[in-house]
């Protein structure tokens, strides 16, 4: 994990449209703007997606120019090592959880949708490494969870409060004290809203982690876009970041 208080991270998703040059630019742009941890998305679409679903059918083909083939998260990796950024990836397949292992990966994501895959739970507990969890679509915990030794809220294991909605409107999401502290509370915020107001306000309750879709543009086409923030916002977002560690002189966990 990042060692500082505030760890933000760049959910680059699909928002590279398939094109590895701009992933890589999208990279070190993130670096840049002083996000702490470069994110993408590992899955092959057939095997997690209903292509029926108008809101999927509608981008078919880009979100399939975004798979990620092996030698593509090589690059991805090195590119990253190169940025001196850590990479991160949502991981949905146990085969994914091995090429993650093959590059050398130190911890992995997991998407709310996945928290109920207990082939997926297996593979990942068998790295004994780190793992990051949204709680979007989910509320407590699951089976799939409970396979783990000591379940996945051990102190290697980090959670996210989330509203899976894209974009998540302001008034459903609810940020209290208590979202991030006290029993049961979240360790960050994977936020889908517009802008960067809903994050800086989770920092302000005592988020650790912010995740945040970003791209380089919001006019390029693709579902993730409008919930993401450009490299301006990201560069903001990371000042207030700075700051708020100053203010609140958060522990580092």
């Amino acid at each position: 994990m990042v060692n500082r208080p505030i760890t933000v991270i760049a959910e680059i998703g699909i928002n590279w449209q398939g094109e590895m040059d701009l992933a890589r630019e999208m990279i070190w742009a993130a670096k840049e703007c002083g996000a702490d941890v470069a994110k993408f998305q590992l899955y092959v679409p057939e095997r997690i997606l209903d292509r029926e679903r108008p809101v999927i059918s509608r981008w078919w083909d880009l979100i399939c120019k975004t798979e990620l083939t092996k030698a593509r998260l090589h690059i991805l990796v090195n590119e990253c090592q190169r940025a001196g950024i850590p990479f991160l990836a949502s991981v949905f397949h146990p085969d994914r959880v091995e090429w993650c292992e093959e590059v050398g990966v130190e911890w992995y994501k997991v998407a709310s949708r996945s928290m109920y895959d207990e082939e997926l739970a297996r593979a990942i507990h068998k790295t004994k490494k780190p793992c990051i969890i949204s709680y979007g679509y989910y509320n407590g915990y699951c089976d799939a969870l409970r396979l783990l030794d000591g379940g996945w809220m051990n102190e290697k294991h980090k959670t996210l409060y989330c509203v899976s909605q894209y974009p998540a409107p302001l008034s459903e999401i609810h940020l209290r004290r208590g979202t991030f502290f006290g029993a049961g509370c979240y360790d960050g915020f994977s936020d889908h809203t517009i802008g960067i107001t809903a994050s800086v306000v989770a920092m302000s309750l005592g988020a650790k982690i912010i995740e945040k879709h970003f791209t380089m543009d919001r006019k390029m086409p693709g579902p993730d876009h409008v919930c993401s923030i450009e490299p301006d916002e990201l560069h903001r977002l990371c000042n207030m970041r700075d700051d708020i560690e100053e203010i609140i002189k958060c522990d580092i966990s």
